[in-house]
């Protein structure tokens, strides 16, 4: 059957015919240098298909290592970043320890100079309802904690123990719209009293239109409320004009930031306006 397609196929056969012969030839002549010419095409054409595999094969091998040294520079970048979080993760809580720890140096050196009896303590909670300015500290009627007591930091009056607890107390801002303290102006010694506004400044009330009020006063306690010791920081004047009726319009600015409080005192030594003599028996 293959004998007779073959037949019928001339061309084919001439072209077998045509290229036997040339290997024939090929395979007796020589080449300039001595080789048979088939021999050297052979060799030539081998030679061509080894450097074509060796080339897929070296780039299959280095798409390989690519890929491998991609995937050790992903793990070392990953291991990087876990490593850079950490870092930043301490550098904070090293930096939250530091103005920790500076509050509490303020805090003893605010002690040692109000000599008074204070208890130290640490707001833990603030006010869920803005119209009540209020903050929840981590002492109470365990540390002998009780209603009216002052509360202070370094850069000020905080405002008053409300509602003390076993082991906790409500302090009440003095930003509060119902806080108020006895104050004076202490350059020149005007009195009136310092009421909280909720948000925004705080207003002094009952300063005579006559006194001597500028911007930028220092407004300290005066001491005459009862509840709050003499000459501790209330603020400082921002604004000062002269109503139409007898008394100053003055705003002043708290001393204490009240958005970042962290640790205060607690005055348990009440003002001398509140001490009462034992009578004589």
């Amino acid at each position: 059957m293959a004998i007779a397609d073959i037949r019928q196929r001339p061309g084919v056969v001439l072209a077998a015919a045509i290229l036997l012969h040339v290997v024939l030839i090929s395979a007796q002549v020589n080449t300039a240098s001595g080789f048979p010419i088939l021999q050297v095409v052979t060799f030539g054409g081998f030679a061509e298909l080894q450097r074509a595999t060796m080339a897929t094969i070296d780039g299959v091998g280095g798409l390989w290592s690519g890929y491998v040294a991609l995937r050790q520079v992903q793990e070392e970048n990953a291991a990087l970043k876990h490593e850079l979080q950490t870092l930043q993760v301490r550098l904070q809580e090293e930096r939250a320890e530091a103005q920790r720890t500076d509050n509490l140096r303020q805090l003893l050196e605010l002690r040692q100079r109000a000599d008074l009896d204070t208890v130290a303590a640490e707001v833990i909670a603030g006010a869920a309802s803005p119209d009540f300015r209020t903050v929840t500290i981590d002492k109470g009627s365990t540390e002998d904690l009780s209603t009216d007591m002052a509360v202070i930091s370094p850069a000020g009056v905080v405002g008053r123990v409300i509602l003390p607890s076993r082991r906790a107390s409500k302090v009440q801002l003095l930003i509060d719209r119902n806080a108020a303290a006895g104050a004076l102006i202490e350059r020149t010694r005007v009195q009136g009293v310092v009421i909280g506004a909720g948000d925004g400044p705080l207003r002094m009330q009952y300063v005579p239109n006559t006194a001597d009020v500028k911007t930028g006063d220092l407004v300290v306690t005066s001491g005459i409320d009862g509840i709050y010791p003499k000459g501790f920081v209330i603020g400082t004047v921002e604004r000062a004009e002269r109503g139409g009726g007898a008394y100053y319009d003055i705003s002043v600015r708290p001393a204490v930031d009240f958005t970042r409080l962290e640790e205060v005192l607690v005055v348990k030594t009440p003002p001398v306006s509140r001490v009462i003599p034992e009578e004589k028996q």
